[in-house]
């Protein structure tokens, strides 16, 4: 199995890539991952990938398929693949189509989760952060024991910058400009499956495999 997973920011993208490659014992990809992965291995396109990173500079889309190359021909991607936020634009996802060609590979389907813009606002605006222990807690749906307390550490929990309800919305409106133009081009090819991702995780996991099982 070979898929995309699309959608906006806080619409539980993570937590469903998880469910699906325990299930279907595929990695999950991101952009982030492979290149952290080869700037550990010190691998000489991690060494390239640093400079730009180091200068504060996005790394080339070219440079971006040239690692994702050397990941999904390695021995953990035999099985398939999940790519987790990547591509994110149109010229990304033309460039993944001629790599898949290369490698003599074909997606199975581009998973997008949606959810309404209000929902994901409320949602991730409730959301709070331990600076401490990493744990993540929603007011709403999953509280702390005690009033904004770590329960693991009793740490004072934060509300991260990128989680204001203004950021958020720029975050949308961001994702909306760049990524819809390559739903868009993936659905030419009819490779589309849209779910719904408001209810519970067990819910939207659901939907997911039944997504899933259409392809």
């Amino acid at each position: 199995m070979r898929i995309i997973l699309m959608g906006p920011p806080g619409v539980g993208k993570g937590t469903q890539a998880k469910k699906i490659s325990t299930v279907y014992e595929i990695p999950q990809i991101s952009t982030g991952d492979i290149l952290r992965e080869a700037i550990v291995n010190d691998t000489q396109l991690g060494r390239q990938a640093k400079q730009y990173m180091d200068a504060g500079r996005l790394v080339p889309d070219d440079l971006i398929l040239d690692l994702m190359e050397d990941t999904l021909t390695g021995e953990k991607c035999k099985p398939g693949f999940i790519l987790d936020g990547f591509p994110r634009t149109v010229p990304q996802a033309e460039g993944l189509d001629e790599l898949l060609e290369k490698l003599n590979l074909t997606l199975d389907a581009v998973v997008v989760l949606e959810v309404e813009e209000d929902v994901i606002v409320n949602r991730l605006s409730n959301r709070r952060s331990c600076p401490e222990c990493g744990a993540i807690y929603n007011l709403q749906t999953n509280p702390p024991e005690k009033d904004e307390q770590c329960d693991n550490c009793g740490t004072d929990l934060i509300q991260r910058s990128d989680d204001m309800p203004e950021t958020i919305k720029n975050r949308l409106r961001v994702y909306r400009e760049e990524t819809e133009p390559v739903i868009q081009f993936y659905d030419r090819q009819n490779l589309v499956q849209v779910v719904a991702g408001e209810g519970s995780v067990s819910e939207v996991w659901k939907r997911v495999q039944l997504a899933l099982s259409h392809k």
